[in-house]
C-alpha cells in the first residue's frame, strides 16, 4: 500500500497550521502596520540566547538602505555561491511563500524545518514568557537555520530602518547601505537624515562599510558614524560611474561603467532588468571588492558568472520583472517615491503604444507623493491586495482623479489585470505594482 499521498497531506496541513500561527498569532508589520513595529532589540536577545546564539556560528555580510537593498543582498549571494562558499541569505518581505526569507544557495528553508522550529517554540517555557513579533520569530529562524546548515556567510538584509531591527545583532565582515529615501515616515523620521542615522546603526566598530550613494543630507551623517566606530567608509558612485547600458542576446542588461580610481572601461552583465539596477551593482561590486581586499578568494569569473545568474542562484523574483508578452505585461515591487521614480523612467523608456496600470497601494504610505509621480497618459486600474493595510480601490480612484489620473476600480488584483488585458493590444504595455502584495497576487 502506497502511503505517501497521506503523509503529504498530513505535512502540508501541518505547514499550513504553521503559517497561521505566524501570520494570525505573532504582530506582523507587512499586515499590520506600525502596531506590529517593535522599537526594542529586547525580544530578539531573549531569543537568540534561547537558541544560544546561532549568529555567531558563521561569518554575515548586514545589509541596509530604503532602495536596492535586496537586490543588491541577492546579487551578492549569488556570486559568493559562484566562489564555492555555502551561502544563507535572509530576505524579506515574501512574495509567494514565506520560506523565501530564508535559502541556503538558493534553496527555502524546508517546510520541516519551519514546522518543528514553531512547534518547538510553542511547547516551550519561552513561549509563555516572551510574546516575539513575526519579524523577531522569522530572524530568530533564520539564524538557527543557518548554523543548522553550517552556511559559511549569511547576507542578512535588514528588515526596516537599521538600528533597532532584530537583524542588528550581528557583527558582520561587511556593512552596506544603498541608499536614502522617505519611506516608513512614522516609524523612522520625516527627514532623510534622520531616517540615515536610523540606517547607520548597522555600522559596527572597525566593520567596513559600504554607502551605495553620496547624499548631500546624509553623506555626513555616515561619515560621522564611521568616524566613531573607527569603520573605513567607502561611497560606491565616488569609485564606479555607470557610462551606459544594453541588453544582450542572453536577455541581460550589460552595464558599462567606469573606475573612477584607475580610469578604467570595464563591462558586466546582469540578469536583472531596470534601470535602477545599475546603482545596485556597482554597489554589490564595491563590497565584493572589500571582500576581495579582505582575501575572500572570489574570481573575476565567480563576479561575471554571479551577476548573470541572480535569478537562477537565488530565486529573486518582482523586480522589473516581465510576466507576459503581446502585450508585455510588467511587474515591480517598488513602492515608494524613490522607487516609483525609477519605475516612471524605466517606463518611459520602454516602447510601447498605450500604458495600462495596475495599481494598489498600502494605507500607510505617502500616497499623494506616489500619484503625483504617476503619468498622466496612462489608463489605470485602481484595485487592493487582500491584506489588512491595503488601501480601498474607490478611496485610491478618489485620491488618484486629484492627480488627473483616470480609470476604474476592481475588487481585485486578477480581476484588474484581466481587465488590462482585455483592454489591450499587442504592443500596449501593461504595468502591475504600488505594492510588494500586488505584486505577490501576479506571480
Amino acid at each position: 500500500m502506497n502511503f505517501t499521498p497521506n503523509f503529504y497531506t498530513i505535512l502540508i496541513m501541518n505547514y499550513k497550521e504553521t503559517l497561521e500561527f505566524l501570520f494570525e498569532q505573532l504582530p506582523m508589520y507587512q499586515r499590520q502596520g506600525a502596531a506590529a513595529y517593535k522599537n526594542d532589540l529586547g525580544n530578539t536577545l531573549v531569543l537568540d540566547e534561547l537558541f544560544n546564539h546561532p549568529h555567531e556560528s558563521f561569518k554575515t555580510i548586514h545589509i541596509a538602505g530604503t532602495n536596492g537593498k535586496g537586490s543588491v543582498s541577492h546579487m551578492l549571494a549569488s556570486v559568493l555561491q559562484e566562489a564555492g562558499l555555502k551561502v544563507g541569505l535572509y530576505t524579506s518581505p515574501h512574495l509567494k511563500d514565506y520560506r523565501e526569507r530564508i535559502r541556503v544557495n538558493g534553496d527555502p528553508v524546508s517546510e520541516d524545518f519551519v514546522v518543528n522550529f514553531v512547534t518547538d517554540f510553542k511547547n516551550s517555557d519561552a513561549a509563555k514568557e516572551i510574546s516575539p513579533s513575526f519579524f523577531e520569530f522569522t530572524v530568530a529562524m533564520a539564524f538557527d537555520y543557518f548554523r543548522h546548515s553550517k552556511v559559511d556567510v549569511a547576507v542578512v538584509e535588514v528588515g526596516l530602518g537599521g538600528r533597532l531591527d532584530s537583524t542588528n545583532i550581528i557583527t558582520p565582515e561587511l556593512s552596506v547601505i544603498t541608499n536614502i529615501s522617505l519611506d516608513h515616515t512614522a516609524l523612522l523620521g520625516n527627514k532623510v537624515e534622520v531616517i540615515a542615522k536610523e540606517k547607520a546603526g548597522i555600522i559596527k566598530s572597525e566593520v567596513p562599510v559600504v554607502i551605495g550613494e553620496t547624499q548631500e543630507l546624509t553623506a555626513s551623517v555616515f561619515n560621522d558614524f564611521a568616524a566613531r566606530n573607527n569603520a573605513p567608509i567607502i561611497f560606491a558612485d565616488q569609485q564606479l560611474q555607470v557610462e551606459y547600458s544594453m541588453k544582450d542576446l542572453d536577455g541581460c542588461q550589460v552595464i558599462h561603467f567606469k573606475n573612477l580610481s584607475t580610469d578604467e572601461h570595464l563591462q558586466v552583465g546582469l540578469d536583472l532588468l531596470g534601470i535602477y539596477q545599475q546603482k545596485n551593482v556597482l554597489t554589490a561590486l564595491c563590497a565584493i571588492e572589500q571582500l576581495r581586499n579582505a582575501e575572500w578568494q572570489i574570481t573575476d569569473e565567480n563576479i561575471s558568472t554571479g551577476l548573470r545568474c541572480v535569478k537562477r542562484n537565488t530565486g529573486m523574483c518582482g523586480r522589473w520583472q516581465e510576466i507576459g508578452w503581446n502585450p508585455l505585461i510588467i511587474c515591480d515591487t517598488g513602492h515608494n517615491e524613490a522607487g516609483v521614480k525609477n519605475i516612471v523612467e524605466q517606463i518611459n523608456q520602454t516602447p510601447h503604444q498605450k500604458l495600462h496600470m495596475v495599481i494598489g497601494v498600502v494605507n500607510d504610505k505617502n500616497v499623494d507623493g506616489i500619484l503625483e509621480l504617476l503619468p498622466k497618459d496612462a489608463e489605470y486600474y485602481f484595485t487592493r491586495a487582500s491584506i489588512p493595510r491595503a488601501l480601498d480601490q474607490e478611496l485610491l480612484q478618489e485620491q488618484a482623479a486629484k492627480f488627473e489620473l483616470c480609470g476604474k476600480t476592481y475588487a481585485d488584483v486578477s480581476e484588474a489585470l484581466k481587465a488590462a488585458s482585455n483592454n489591450s493590444n499587442e504592443k500596449d504595455l501593461i504595468f502591475v505594482g504600488g505594492s510588494t502584495f500586488v505584486v505577490a497576487e501576479v506571480l
